[in-house]
């Protein structure tokens, strides 16, 4: 496209930076849009894009994990994006739109991605102090400082107005908040646009047992007043009032359309732009809507995918494309709603001609799966899926939903798609153009693409594919379904995934912990003699090390077992950069006495080590040499520490706050929790490294959902949360039970870490090894909290002899000179230090010197003298 008249490039002004909106210029650079266009972002919020979808998870996880532009700038030139920057008027004749500020800045394309503001029902009272909305982080960190315990510890009540999505997620935000919480719906059942009456009844029954009161078929009346302008109840007509602190408006989201009608764009009877097929505005080809505030053929849709999906065919018509065209959108939905799995997709409610509902029931279990079939158009007594409601448990969603959208024919017998030990819709074969994910328009055919063996596209697993593709990595629900398809596909052509641990052995690494089980192997010899070939390689000989440590115990550098590690267990210590070692002495909990601390000082001090404390509450020692490392740990057991394992693949630490102890907020002691799980599981040998956390309450300053196991305090007890991960690929951990007391978390936390050990593959992260299981948390809340395969005991019972066999390595080492004499830097001249290890300061401290800069030479000095 040609420059503009004013010489600048053609410029798209988009007006909203929420999903969508960055969605739009995400596929704007992507698709190569930004080659003949600049894009200024205008975005009113003080804070870039985030993921409303997981709002509720901020009082976890914090906003900066939520946020889907974390350097808060985007990388492409061509665009521009401003904060804290609100638009109060478009001229369209001018082209131009003026902000608060009075600027006036000029576009060729409008983009309108304004969004929707939260409903408000006109009650009295509704603007005292102590009333809010459920829409922002912002509103979010102020229900959070209303929600605080009052100066003598009670606790707050709160009601919220709107039982739908939107309601339960706030009611959700208050429980976790330690909040007394009442959900008050109009209507006679919650979510009453997804739900029938008997999955509502259903989903009520699970929200009661958690603590919450829920209010169907009531309205609000009024928000009382205590008499100082404070909130001190709600109203009910027909009922008694709801005595409270706190009450949340969440009942329901309208058009943010304001700007709209103000430059006279058309909008709908119920708000939102009317937009054509391309989401073009129909009073004005230059403008365009997408999102909340848009109202394609005169409907507003209020979830992200059909935000997305108009977002890339914005784009596409910009590009000059044809393709695209906006003619509706699946309003499926799954979510876990306080710990509660939730469905619903396709016509829930059996509208269609001639449809029939499948359902069952299980009141016991708190289960509910309905599913609506109706007549094959073209084939005669045949059934078609037309929708369905999961309470309860929605594992089968990813299956189902994409047969509805297929028109694939049902089996005979259709009932077991929902009934237990289901076949699984995945055997009946989902055609090509099946949509898998509906968040990002992700068909199968797309899929088989990604993973074709004979095209340029070759992903050979389900972390590749979902970083290809895109499917399952927005709300994640299609993620099962992706990796069967997957493995479907490799399995029909032929391909077999090569699972082999390495050329010695064609097992993996599960089936090398059973054979060692199994036959009772004591060391790789044995192992090797019987299942593999050759004499191993860094590959397997640190695996079968970990293995025969995680079952037998033992010392790691005892007999042959201490030439199977790798260069950090081999000396206990953490190698680095210039040859040198880290030492890490243990801190459960990271509590520490005065005089303990006062060692670690002393010690940094004679050794002359750079110091660093961890963000695991630990103190790291760098810059010890391979032979003053004996000399060290001396000092440090002698002072009553021992090996932090922070060179194994093994529990690093238990990251605690302080809790109930100190903190105003803390509801439990998980200082003491801490403690005792850290020395409960240090020394624990495992496929990778394992880290935990324990909040004192929903504050979460431990940050315990970014471990592998963490734990959270609640007024009742602890929730436990799996499968945390930090690192390269963050992943927050997921709720595993809920408001257990401290005996059954710690049975549970022994069954899921021995589960791991035993099944996760060499060097996989606890993240990636439970999305490796078919079923996910699922499976794994089947097999360590329900104990579907009968394995409890025999987990509790390896996790309390790995308990009772503990030793620390450090001391054992010291007190066998067997072992200490591999701590030296030359066997020939054990008493002189490595000569090119050298040291240059830095911020009053030792750092390893760069090869071509000047060197310090004080800092290369004897062994065991101050540096």
């Amino acid at each position: 496209m040609s420059p503009t008249t004013d010489g600048r490039r053609p410029r798209i002004v988009v007006v909203g930076h929420g999903m969508v909106g960055h969605r739009f210029v995400a596929a704007a650079v992507e698709r190569g849009l930004t080659a003949t266009h600049d894009v200024v972002v205008l975005g009113e919020e003080p804070r870039a894009a985030y993921d409303r979808v997981a709002l509720t998870s901020f009082f976890e996880v914090g906003a900066d994990a939520l946020s889907l532009l974390p350097g808060g700038a985007y990388d492409d030139p061509r665009v521009t994006l401003r904060l804290t920057t609100a638009v109060v008027g478009i001229d369209r004749d001018a082209r131009t739109v003026t902000t608060a500020e009075g600027e006036e800045i000029a576009y060729d394309e409008l983009v309108l991605a304004t969004g929707a503001a939260p409903f408000v029902p006109p009650v009295p009272g509704k603007d005292l102090d102590g009333c809010f909305v459920y829409r922002t982080i912002e509103d979010l960190e102020a229900i959070r400082t209303a929600a605080a315990p009052g100066p003598d510890g009670t606790r707050k009540r709160g009601v919220v107005i709107g039982g739908g999505l939107l309601g339960l997620e706030a009611a959700n935000a208050l429980h976790q908040l330690g909040v007394e919480a009442h959900v008050v719906e109009m209507a006679p059942r919650l979510m009453p646009v997804q739900l029938d009456e008997t999955g509502g009844a259903t989903l009520v029954r699970h929200i009661e047992k958690l603590g919450l009161t829920v209010h169907c078929g009531v309205a609000s009346t009024e928000v009382l007043d205590d008499g100082t302008g404070r909130v001190a109840g709600l109203g009910l007509r027909d009922a008694d009032p709801i005595a409270a602190d706190i009450v949340v408006f969440s009942a329901g989201i309208r058009p943010r359309d304001g700007l709209a009608r103000d430059a006279a764009l058309e909008v709908t009877p119920r708000g939102g732009v009317l937009v054509d097929e391309r989401l073009r505005s129909v009073t004005d080809p230059h403008v365009w809507a997408i999102g909340e505030c848009a109202a394609p053929a005169g409907v507003m849709y209020g979830l992200v995918a059909p935000g997305y999906a108009m977002a890339e065919i914005v784009v596409d018509t910009l590009l000059g494309g044809t393709a695209g065209a906006f003619t509706g959108a699946d309003m499926s939905t799954k979510l876990k709603l306080l710990g509660v799995d939730v469905a619903s997709f396709g016509d829930a409610f059996a509208t269609t001609p001639d449809a029939l509902e499948l359902v069952f029931s299980d009141a016991v279990a708190g289960l509910y799966k309905k599913l609506v079939v109706g007549p094959a158009p073209d084939a005669p007594d045949s059934w078609v899926l037309l929708g369905g409601i999961l309470v309860g448990d929605a594992s089968a969603y990813g299956l189902l939903r994409p047969m509805v959208a297929s028109g694939m024919l049902l089996p005979d017998n259709p009932e077991e798609l929902i009934l237990p030990e289901s076949r699984g819709a995945l055997q009946l074969g989902l055609p090509d153009e099946a949509v898998v994910c509906s968040c990002n328009n992700v068909t199968k055919r797309d899929l088989l693409d990604a993973v074709d063996v004979d095209g340029a596209h070759r992903c050979e697993d389900l972390g590749a594919t979902k970083a290809c593709t895109g499917a399952g990595t927005t709300c994640g629900s299609c993620v099962p379904t992706v990796k069967g398809i997957i493995e479907d596909y490799f399995t029909a052509v032929g391909k077999a995934v090569d699972t082999s641990l390495c050329e010695h052995f064609a097992l993996t690494r599960q089936e090398l912990f059973d054979v060692v089980a199994v036959h009772g192997y004591r060391s790789f010899t044995e192992v090797v003699e019987g299942h593999g070939t050759g004499r191993g390689c860094d590959i397997c000989r640190p695996t079968i090390a970990s293995i025969l440590a995680s079952q037998l115990g033992g010392h790691v550098l005892e007999g042959e077992t201490g030439a199977l590690q790798d260069t950090n267990d081999a000396y206990l210590a953490n190698i680095q950069k210039n040859g040198t070692y880290s030492v890490v002495p243990r801190i459960p909990g990271g509590e520490i006495t005065p005089e303990k601390l006062i060692v670690i000082g002393e010690v940094a001090r004679d050794f002359g080590l750079y110091t660093k404390i961890t963000g695991g509450q630990r103190i790291d020692l760098f810059g010890a040499r391979m032979e003053e490392l004996p000399a060290i740990w001396t000092r440090l057991v002698d002072a009553g520490f021992e090996s932090g394992h922070a060179y194994g693949k093994s529990l690093r630490t238990v990251k605690s706050c302080v809790g109930s102890t100190w903190c105003r907020y803390g509801v439990q002691d998980s200082v003491q929790l801490a403690i005792d799980l850290e020395l409960r599981y240090r020394g624990l040998r495992s496929p990778h490294k394992l880290k935990g956390g324990v909040s004192g309450c929903a504050r979460e300053c431990a940050e315990a959902r970014s471990k592998d196991f963490g734990v959270i305090a609640t007024e009742k007890g602890w929730n436990l949360y799996v499968a945390g991960n930090g690192g390269a690929t963050p992943r927050h951990a997921e709720l595993l039970v809920g408001d257990v007391d401290t005996a059954t978390l710690v049975r549970y936390l022994d069954r899921f870490l021995m589960y791991y050990i035993r099944t996760a593959d060499r060097l996989q992260r606890t993240a990636p090894w439970v999305e490796s299981l078919d079923g996910g948390l699922e499976r794994v809340r089947e097999v360590v909290v329900d104990d579907a395969l009968g394995l409890g005991s025999e987990l509790e019972a390896a996790m309390a002899r790995h308990v009772d066999s503990y030793f620390d390595e450090w001391k054992a080492t010291l007190d066998d000179p067997a072992k200490l004499a591999r701590f030296v830097s030359f066997v020939n001249a054990p008493d002189v230090p490595d000569p090119a290890i050298t040291f240059t300061t830095e911020r009053g401290q030792v750092r390893p010197a760069e090869p071509d800069a000047p060197v310090d030479l004080g800092a290369s000095i004897p062994v065991g003298a101050p540096r």
